[in-house]
């Protein structure tokens, strides 16, 4: 046979194997593509599912006062009743919230969270008329009498917020200086609640 003859079948299957290496890198390219589009829909879908922070705060300063109190031992008419006393821990926390966003803010709760051996403790911040009620109540409170925080309160677009909120649980110093962590959480309508704890030592009066 010629050198210069060569065999049909063999060119055949030589170009059949080319064919299927062109087919195969196409078929990889493809993958490849596929993938990285799916991979980009995914992290789009979960970047527009992630809401910007809207509100940034910080705990100031935090004031504890373990206060034992006694009922009078007459009602409102003035009838003899038996006395009863009770013990409770007022937290008084100051606190700065600020508007990061472009639309207003409406805080509509405030809650004092302290984490005890039995569980989470949680107590709703006293209205800025209680707040004034409490040194009515007991002038001697050692706790510095500051502007309070309204628990529902309208930050605009910008603002930066500060003042007091207090918050009272039914609990002796002994079953408060048990508790392992405190946390503040601040209630936004419409938008995720902003949770912040004191970073400065607590001072308890």
């Amino acid at each position: 046979m010629s050198l210069l003859h060569q065999d049909s079948t063999e060119l055949d299957d030589a170009a059949k194997g080319e064919d299927l290496t062109k087919g195969s890198s196409h078929l990889i390219a493809a993958a490849i593509f596929a993938t990285v589009v799916v991979s980009m829909a995914i992290a789009g879908y979960f970047i527009a599912g992630i809401k910007p922070i809207v509100a940034t705060g910080e705990i100031e300063q935090v004031w504890v006062h373990p206060q034992h109190s006694e009922t009078s031992g007459y009602d409102a008419n003035g009838a003899s009743m038996a006395k009863e006393s009770y013990d409770q821990v007022y937290v008084f926390a100051k606190v700065k919230l600020h508007n990061q966003s472009d639309k207003p803010l409406f805080l509509h709760q405030v809650m004092t969270n302290a984490t005890l051996p039995d569980g989470i403790h949680t107590s709703y911040a006293a209205t800025a008329s209680d707040y004034d009620r409490i040194y009515i109540a007991y002038p001697a409170m050692p706790v510095p009498r500051q502007t309070p925080l309204p628990p529902q309160s309208t930050i605009a677009p910008g603002q930066t917020v500060e003042g007091i909120v207090v918050s009272a649980f039914r609990l002796s110093k002994q079953e408060w200086d048990a508790q392992k962590d405190l946390s503040f959480t601040f209630g936004l309508q419409y938008q995720p609640s902003l949770v912040l704890a004191p970073h400065s030592p607590v001072i308890e009066q």
